[in-house]
């Protein structure tokens, strides 16, 4: 009888510990398929990595600050990996800086001559520069200004202290007036009365404050302010035609985003903006 008690309790045992191992095999089984059924719980989705922001520098005229400013905001909102940082100044100074190695990815100048330079020293592709613009020259005086000035002779009245002009040296705009001024044989005899500026955004400054009472700038200068009006607009035979060139800088370390830029500068947008702000597009 003890026997028989004691098999049947051997065999109740193996039954139950036979038991527990079926219902962890089905437990196992249940999470495997689970894991299979659901991969997206087990599996880590790799994150997008957001593109690269890419700085260009571009060197411009200081007289194209108002519409660059503007086509700024157009490009960046369509190209949110590029941020446009720009360098503006005298077109001569800003030639310089590149001839120094300041770091540039375009170039953007009021005159031929600065741009010339750069391509002869090969430091601009002659086959990536155009030439873009066009522009006027006027001579602008204070907004309230008593004194009728109605051409380049009447500068030299005694009534007009001073006369604001861009470095010629540098100045492109300063290096028109000049020109102009030497063929109207006025040169010499307005160098008394004289003052000359960095940039032709100084000699807009110069008679917004009136610490000069006429100056020589661009047309787009002259939009830019209701502190000024223009008194006349100098004539175009006695000057050089005013172009601005635009260049791809061959040190530049973007040249595909650098030559999109310069590409979309070219575009209708772009030009649209320009005309706005004053300039006119070459035919």
């Amino acid at each position: 009888m003890f026997k028989l008690i004691k098999g049947y309790m051997v065999l109740s045992i193996v039954t139950a510990m036979m038991l527990v191992f079926a219902g962890c095999g089905a437990a196992q089984n249940t999470n495997t398929n689970e894991s299979t059924n659901n991969p997206a719980e087990s599996t880590i989705a790799p994150s997008e990595q957001p593109a690269e922001t890419v700085e260009l520098t571009i060197s411009a005229a200081a007289s194209m600050t108002d519409a660059l400013t503007e086509i700024q905001k157009t490009y960046e909102a369509n190209n949110q990996n590029i941020k446009l940082s720009f360098n503006f100044g005298a077109s001569g100074a800003l030639q310089q800086q590149i001839e120094q190695g300041a770091p540039a990815d375009l170039f953007l100048s009021a005159a031929v001559k600065n741009m010339t330079a750069l391509v002869d020293k090969q430091l601009i592709d002659a086959n990536q520069q155009v030439n873009l613009l066009n522009n006027e020259l006027v001579v602008v005086v204070p907004a309230d200004g008593k004194t009728p000035i109605e051409n380049v002779t009447d500068l030299t009245k005694t009534e007009v202290k001073t006369v604001a002009i861009g470095i010629p040296e540098s100045v492109p705009a300063g290096n028109y007036a000049k020109e102009a001024l030497t063929n109207a044989k006025l040169w010499d005899a307005l160098q008394a009365k004289s003052v000359q500026a960095k940039d032709v955004r100084q000699v807009l400054q110069y008679v917004e404050t009136g610490n000069a009472d006429a100056g020589f700038v661009y047309k787009t200068d002259a939009l830019t302010t209701d502190k000024v009006k223009v008194a006349f607009t100098v004539d175009s035979a006695a000057y050089k035609t005013i172009q601005y060139p635009i260049g791809i800088v061959k040190a530049t370390k973007h040249s595909q985003e650098a030559e999109d830029f310069y590409t979309y500068l070219q575009s209708q947008e772009a030009l649209d903006v320009f005309v706005k702000y004053g300039f006119t597009v070459p035919n």
